[in-house]
């Protein structure tokens, strides 16, 4: 299916239905127009990014789209398209972070998105903590611009090795850390080395820094050093972006060995590994020590987000860095916002260090177990035909191979018309796919027995295309 025809044609079809309403009249929600016009909320949400940018609708946050009031076209009227030459080829792509964070439809089962269901969060217990912070007397001052002090000291104790709170910088979230890192790290037009495939917001978040980013291949162990090595003699890249521990899309988890196999790897070029350890929180078995743990030499800057593991808007996470590298990410912090919010601050500080924490923990363990058995077992008898990639040992995610016959994109809308969303394989690659893949996502769904259904019409849509 072509996106950009399905967006020209909703797009045109309201135009039609603008030119029978008068200024102020409101468009059928959003939610309405996927069902009456049987499209995915992205088509929606950019058919109206259209028809707002043409000065047809106005949009109000929370409300909705309305009729734009009538514009005369004349000598006076405004003429947006010298910005397209100010603007130039500077385009970032948000299309594949986008599908991620789009709320499905009424009916629609969601077998992707990247953070857990509203039932799996410890809402209950961050509200109290939320609470409590606030009753502090200094709640509104300004913070230290590193971040709190307690809280960097319970980043660096949740690491161990050598990591000390004066390591650690507080910033807004994982995806802030992974923009700030990259653009610290590499200079725009140069390479960065990722995993492929790769967790899609890293890739908008490298190509926005303007950098090129460079496949290195992975089998069921994770990245494979030989290949690594290669690729930072070829390219002279300078930074390896990777994700050791139940990596995203495929939960494979590094061994110790290859884990200080890679850090040699980097050292003996000179570069930098950002580590993103979006998953530590998600395990259900024993893991090696993060590779910041292993690292005597400022070569890993590391990352933790607290965002997924408690609540999309706990938008917090501790970045490790030493050295020179660590001045540079405390400056891009400062110039682009200053400082991560105190009551932000204080209400994960609050929790952290609350019983209710390990509690969260111990909870969200069995229940992540529980689900990936339930979403193994429900492909493996629907679905034969589609490999699993490998069972992982936590996380969030299933990682299927297609029948090579197969259309991705053909798979994933009609799974979508049958009311089931999963994420098309070809986000989570820097250049050509080599085969029809799909992510699926255990941790959005209510609970196991609406896994079970979605893969029912997942394996319906997959028969018929």
């Amino acid at each position: 299916m072509n996106d950009d025809s399905s967006i020209a044609r909703l797009a045109a079809t309201l135009r039609e239905e603008i030119g029978r309403l008068r200024p102020g009249d409101r468009l059928p929600s959003s939610r309405e127009l996927v069902r009456l016009h049987n499209v995915s909320p992205v088509t929606v949400s950019r058919a109206i990014g259209r028809l707002s940018a043409e000065g047809r609708v106005i949009t109000k946050p929370g409300s909705g789209a309305y009729v734009a009031p009538a514009v005369t076209h004349g000598a006076d009227s405004a003429d947006m398209s010298w910005q397209t030459v100010a603007l130039g080829d500077r385009v970032v792509d948000d299309s594949g972070v986008t599908g991620l964070l789009t709320p499905p439809p009424d009916g629609v089962i969601p077998l992707t998105g990247g953070y857990l269901n509203p039932a799996l969060r410890p809402s209950r217990a961050l509200s109290a903590a939320a609470s409590r912070a606030l009753r502090r007397p200094d709640i509104w001052e300004m913070p230290p611009l590193t971040g709190s002090a307690e809280l960097r000291r319970w980043f660096a104790q949740e690491l161990g090795g050598d990591v000390t709170p004066s390591d650690v910088l507080v910033v807004s979230g994982g995806q802030a850390a992974l923009t700030h890192a990259l653009r610290s790290l590499a200079a725009p037009q140069t390479p960065v080395l990722v995993e492929t495939p790769t967790y899609p917001g890293a890739l908008a978040a490298a190509r926005a820094a303007g950098l090129r980013a460079t496949a290195v291949p992975m089998d069921r162990g994770g990245v494979r050093p030989e290949l690594l090595a290669e690729a930072f003699a070829v390219t002279g890249a300078r930074v390896f972006l990777c994700q050791p521990t139940l990596h995203n899309p495929t939960g494979a988890t590094l061994t110790l060995e290859r884990r200080e196999q890679v850090l040699a790897i980097a050292r003996a070029a000179g570069a930098f590994v950002i580590e993103d350890d979006y998953a530590r929180y998600f395990t259900t078995a024993p893991v090696p020590p993060p590779l910041v743990a292993l690292d005597a030499h400022g070569t890993v800057v590391h990352i933790n987000s607290l965002t997924k593991v408690l609540s999309p808007s706990m938008r917090l996470a501790g970045v490790v860095a030493r050295g020179p590298a660590a001045r540079r990410l405390r400056a891009s912090q400062l110039v682009e916002s200053f400082f991560v919010a105190r009551p932000l601050q204080e209400t994960a500080l609050e929790f952290v260090s609350s019983s209710a924490w390990r509690r969260h923990l111990a909870t969200l363990s069995t229940e992540l177990t529980l689900r990936r058995d339930t979403l193994t077992a429900a492909l493996t008898a629907r679905m034969p035909a589609a490999e699993i990639h490998l069972v992982p040992r936590g996380g969030l995610h299933l990682w299927i191979r297609l029948p090579a016959e197969k259309d991705e994109d053909v798979v994933v809308e009609a799974a979508r018309r049958a009311g089931a969303l999963v994420s098309p394989g070809r986000i989570y690659y820097p250049a050509e796919p080599p085969g029809p893949r799909i992510r699926v996502t255990h941790s959005a769904a209510v609970h196991p027995a609406e896994l079970v259904e979605g893969v029912r019409r997942l394996a319906t849509a997959l028969a018929a295309s």
